[in-house]
This record gives structure tokens, sequence and C-alpha cells, in this order.
């Protein structure tokens, strides 16, 4: 077997770490990025695009968010602040886009505040754009009872925009929807009759927007649109009706309260009769000692007491005595 020249060994030696240390520089620092920042006149150092490396950042996301706001002409956009908004746990790319097309709508749109929209979890992005073509939100079917007690169920369209200015700590749709709901239901219970409603409906939407109820959101409202009013339920009749049922139960219930104590005091009246009777024998055994009744009076006494009970089985049975045919 042929002996290695300790030439060739010395070389292999000195080219492995070479190649090593090429691939580790070649990571470290991304040359084909930075060429092109340098040839888009948004340059980077090399030492930043390694420290970038170092602090897990991307540098290719950071590149080419520069690149794109150099190209688009935004002024006061450094790496730094990208990288510091990276870092943060922002969306680099959406920030700079949001920040191109303001720029070309014309609404100023600082650096720091659309990071600040971004970062409080909104879409920046999406927020430019409402500001520029407004977005239409549709209501729920809302309920609402006129004064005669007729029921409407009412649709509206409400057409906002975005208020940039107020993004941050502004109230979402749902407080739109929910405040312009309220308005409705005020609006149309506030009616006459719901034929006014009906007739015009644009009172609907011109009381709503005089109450300014994006006050405090995130958007500002153009308009109020009521697409669909129909008519529901005679809610005024269905209460009158349960008011009606309910007094009657009352009603019944004070009735049978009066029964049960006329029943009540019958039965207190016979039992005291009962018990005036049972005091009766015992009087007139008082009556015999003491010498006020003789024999005589009392035998009359029970003469009158059947010749009573005689009548009175008479009046029963004629009574009860069928009436012949022919009368």
């Amino acid at each position: 077997m042929p002996e290695l020249d300790p030439t060739a060994i010395g070389a292999i030696g000195l080219l492995i770490p070479a190649v090593v240390l090429m691939i580790v520089v070649l990571y470290l620092v991304p040359v084909p990025l930075w060429i092109a920042a340098w040839s888009s006149g948004a340059y980077v150092g090399l030492l930043t695009l390694v420290g970038m490396r170092l602090r897990r950042v991307p540098p290719s996301t950071i590149v080419t968010a520069r690149i794109s706001a150099v190209k688009a002409g935004l002024q006061g956009v450094s790496v730094n602040d990208l990288e510091a908004h990276y870092l943060a746990g922002g969306n680099v790319v959406r920030v700079v886009n949001a920040l191109i097309s303001a720029d070309k709508a014309n609404i100023e749109m600082p650096f720091k505040r659309a990071a600040a929209i971004d970062l409080a979890g909104r879409d920046v992005l999406e927020a430019v754009k409402m500001s520029v073509i407004p977005k239409v939100i549709n209501t729920a079917r809302i309920a609402a009872v006129a004064k005669d007690g007729i029921q409407l169920i009412a649709v509206s369209r409400v057409t906002v925009r975005t208020n940039i200015d107020r993004l941050v700590g502004g109230a979402g749709e749902e407080t739109i929807i929910a405040r312009v709901g309220e308005g409705m239901v005020s609006t149309i219970g506030s009616a006459a009759t719901h034929k006014d409603v009906l007739e015009n409906p644009d009172h609907i939407s011109k009381n709503i927007l005089s109450r300014g109820l994006d006050a405090g959101t995130a958007y500002e409202i153009l308009s109020i649109d009521i697409a669909d009013v129909d008519v529901g339920d005679n809610i005024g009749a269905k209460l009158q009706i349960d008011q009606a049922n309910a007094d009657k139960q009352i009603a019944q219930a004070k009735a049978e309260e009066r029964r049960a104590m006329a029943v009540a005091l019958e039965q207190e009246m016979r039992a005291r009769v009962v018990e005036a009777e049972a005091e009766v024998p015992r009087a007139m055994a008082e009556a015999f000692r003491q010498g006020n009744l003789g024999i005589m009076d009392y035998y009359r006494m029970k003469n009158i007491q059947a010749d009573s009970s005689m009548r009175e089985s008479i009046a029963d049975g004629s009574k009860n005595e069928p009436t012949p045919p022919g009368r």
C-alpha cells in the first residue's frame, strides 16, 4: 500500500477547516441579501446582518421589508425599527405593506403607530384598506314594538370606515352592531304606530346617526340604511290577553276563597246549633227541678214537636209525589 505524501496530508488537514469556516461565514454573512440590499439602495451592513443571525432574526424578512419600504419611497423606516418590531412579536411584512398602502392613499401613518396597531392584535393592513374602501356591516334581524303594540322586525346595513387615530383602544364591530340595534329598538318603540315606521323607515337611520354611535370606537359610521322592515306579531294584544287570563285566575282564586270561608262559617253555625240543641235537655231538667216547667207543659211541647214533624213529612211527600198526566 503506497504511503501518503506528508504534504498532501497537511493540505487535506488545512482544507477541511477552511471549508467548515467558509460554511459558517456564509451562514452568518448572507452575502446575497447584502448584495440585493446594496443594489436596491437599501444598504444594510454586513455586521448588521451577522448581528441578526446571532439574535435569531431572519435577515431575509428584514431586508425584504426594508427594500420594499425604500422602493416605495417611505422615510423613517430603519433596520433597527424593523428588527425591534420583529423581536416584539410583530408582523414586519404586514406593517410595511400597510405603510405603503397608507402612503399611496395619502393617509398619514407613521411607523410607530402602525407597529402599535399590529402589536395590539389588529390587522393594520386591513384597517388601511377599510379606510380607503368602507366596509358594510349587516346587522341581525332586530325586533321592536311600536306604541300601538305591533311588532316590527328590521334589518339594517351600516357602512363604516376605519378611524386610524382610534384604532388602538377603540371598540370593534360588535359595539357598532349593538349600538345600532339599540337605536333601532328605541326609534321603533317611540313611534306612535307601526304605520309611521313603515311609511318613513329613513327616520330610523336619521335618528341613529344623530346620536353619534361611533364615539369611542375604531370606526366612523358613514351611513345607516334600512334594508328590510317586516310586520311581526301583535304583542300588545297578546299582553292584554295574558293580563285578562291572569285577572280571571285571580278572580277565581278570590271567589274560591270566599266560598271556602262561607262553607266554614256554615259549618261553624251548624256546630253551634248542635251545641245549643244539646243544652236543651239539660235546661229542661233544670226547669223541672226548679218548678218552672210542669208535666203538662212538657207534654204540650212534645205534641207541638210531633205536629210539626208530621206537617214537615206531609209537605215533603207532596213535593216528591209525581204530577198526574193531563194536569
